[in-house]
């Protein structure tokens, strides 16, 4: 994360773009810009701004916007259930449908069953996120006007409504993720299906239900942990595009403002605070590795 912090500090500060010249409008003399830098510290030299903003890391303050002047820990707050719930209803989506499809594929190897499973998952992997999204709005919300096009409910105001504004937004981002999952789950439950124990099972009678998920699926599970993990980076890169196409009012929303007018307190803190998560995330599934396999010990 420290190495995270610098990396975008710099390229922030090499990147094209004042937001001094931003705010001061097309319109405004040199000696305004030069007047705005001051007065937001973008003239003091980049060591002395680095230093200051590492201290107020330390701190826990994450800064102060420079458009909107509120702090950047209440405009966070403000858009972080959106993403969250994304986030986590896009998962649970994938996760379920992806894993026994996986499962499906392999069991049913060389079928038209598992070619059928494996187009679906290369094309998740060939889509655009922003394509696929605009292209459920248009049959979805366009054609059939079953869902709507944009916006956010909170679930204060109703399970019904809360979902129904995330469906195709957690369908568009969920995707990929899908396809990554069920692809990673049919390879690693084919090397498993060979063993020595799954042919145990069987000639013991086993049902093929139980051997495939009680047997095998556990034994294949830490390759699938481990891309469910690494497919959470996946999900933060597509939050931007998805929360775009339909207008949801996120952290993707407010990090691409902050882009555009070159917000470097919020961009600094949002990439951060990702970044923090990601690390947290990876180090669950770490730890996770403990259940599926009792033979790990940390």
């Amino acid at each position: 994360m420290a190495v995270v912090a610098l990396v975008v500090f710099g390229l922030l500060r090499l990147t094209p773009g004042d937001p001094a010249a931003v705010i001061a409008g097309d319109y405004a003399s040199p000696q305004d810009v030069a007047r705005i830098r001051a007065s937001l510290g973008l003239d003091r030299p980049l060591h002395v701004q680095l230093g200051l903003w590492f201290g107020n890391l330390l701190r826990g303050d994450l800064g102060t916007s420079i458009f909107s002047g509120l702090p950047v820990t209440t405009l966070i707050r403000q858009r972080v259930e959106p993403t969250v719930a994304l986030a986590t209803l896009t998962m649970i989506v994938a996760i379920t449908i992806a894993v026994p499809l996986g499962v499906l594929a392999a069991w049913k190897r060389g079928s038209w069953i598992d070619r059928t499973v494996m187009v679906f998952a290369v094309s998740g992997f060939s889509m655009p996120v922003f394509w696929l999204g605009f292209l459920l709005v248009w049959v979805f919300a366009l054609q059939l006007g079953c869902l709507p096009v944009q916006g956010y409910s909170p679930l204060s105001r109703g399970l019904w409504p809360f979902l129904r504004q995330l469906i195709l937004p957690a369908l568009t981002l969920g995707f990929v993720y899908m396809a990554l999952i069920t692809r990673m789950t049919r390879a690693s439950m084919l090397t498993v299906l060979r063993e020595d124990f799954i042919r145990t099972a069987y000639a013991k009678g086993l049902p093929p239900a139980a051997v495939l998920f009680r047997h095998a699926l556990k034994n294949a599970g830490l390759p699938v942990l481990t891309i469910i993990g690494v497919g959470v980076a996946i999900l933060i890169g597509g939050v931007v595009v998805t929360e775009t196409v339909f207008a949801l009012p996120g952290i993707g929303r407010l990090t691409v403002d902050a882009i555009l007018r070159r917000d470097y307190p919020v961009i600094q803190a949002v990439i951060l605070i990702v970044s923090g998560v990601y690390v947290l995330v990876n180090l669950a599934i770490d730890l996770l590795y403990v259940v599926l396999d009792p033979r790990i010990r940390y």
